[in-house]
């Protein structure tokens, strides 16, 4: 059974902090839950690991229109659902067979499991808003099981 290392970050807003990079390197995969900013943000991840991405509800033009609102994303023998605003979720993740649901958008970090399901919301890796942390997220899998963690970025 082998492990795999997600990187899971959002919110940058234009805004790829080094010290979010040192947090992703060595990511098998990296999921971007939207409020890109722009398209040197996918490359400069893309350069880390391979990288899913969601648009995000400031994520507007012409680099943006190609993306994908929700994207599943195969991380181990898991899938994970990513959309940027949870409360657009309209799906029964249980129900889909998905073992997490990424989001972002509040800004907020977050770790919760309800009816087996990882919510997971890494927070915002760009510009900092309000009192909020600047944050990315971690998530080992292996086999079936997840270890997500929050890492709050030193900026």
């Amino acid at each position: 059974m082998s492990e795999v290392l997600l990187g899971v970050i959002s919110d940058t807003h234009g805004l790829v902090r080094p010290e979010a990079v040192t947090v992703l390197q060595g990511s098998d995969l990296i999921i971007h839950a939207g409020d890109i900013g722009n398209h040197g943000v996918i490359d400069q991840l893309r350069g880390v690991a391979p990288t899913f991405v969601v648009r995000g509800n400031n994520d507007n033009g012409a680099w943006a229109a190609g993306l994908p609102a929700t994207e599943v994303v195969e991380v181990g023998e898991l899938l994970f659902y990513v959309l940027h605003e949870i409360s657009l979720l309209d799906l029964d993740p249980v129900a889909a067979g998905f073992a997490a649901v990424v989001s972002g958008h509040s800004h907020k970090p977050s770790i919760q499991v309800r009816d087996g399901v990882l919510y997971l919301n890494p927070g915002s890796a760009g510009p900092r808003r309000f009192n909020l942390p600047v944050a990315v997220a971690r998530v080992n899998v292996s086999g079936r099981r997840m270890r997500p963690e929050i890492v709050e970025l030193q900026v």
